[in-house]
């Protein structure tokens, strides 16, 4: 996510941020992609709660997820001005690239290529980078 650095293309959360819905409700996704259009007028990231949800939500399975709780949890983005959303299966080694919660647009597996899109312009990583083994 080099590219969003030194494009100034917005910010990189992690998951120790909360986002406030317009429901009430509170979500941190595993990592998160605000864009520099949707901190104007900002110096520096509020205390507390960030109003709505990012534009990018990255959630990472773990093996206590159900697909329920994942699939309110891309609503709830969705509803709230998340433009994408990928969620990462680290055991299977697949990707789903998510614009709306109702059904991915598609999956990406190891040849393919994960995509940043117009939210993030310029960011492209191999899934088979992403998940490569430990090395040392």
């Amino acid at each position: 996510m080099g590219c969003v650095l030194t494009k100034k293309l917005g910010v990189i959360l992690d998951s120790s941020t909360t986002f406030k819905l317009k429901n009430g409700n509170k979500r941190s996704p595993d990592i998160a992609f605000f864009s520099k259009a949707r901190l104007q007028g900002m110096t520096e990231l509020p205390s507390g709660f960030l109003a709505g949800t990012p534009d990018l939500a990255v959630e990472v399975l773990s093996p206590g997820n159900t697909v329920e709780e994942i699939h309110n949890k891309l609503v709830e983005y969705f509803e709230n001005d998340t433009r994408l959303a990928w969620v990462i299966y680290p055991n299977e080694k697949y990707i789903l690239v998510c614009r709306s919660a109702q059904e991915p647009d598609r999956l990406l597996k190891s040849s393919d290529f994960l995509d940043g899109e117009e939210v993030i312009p310029g960011f492209f990583l191999s899934v088979a980078d992403l998940f490569q083994p430990l090395s040392f």
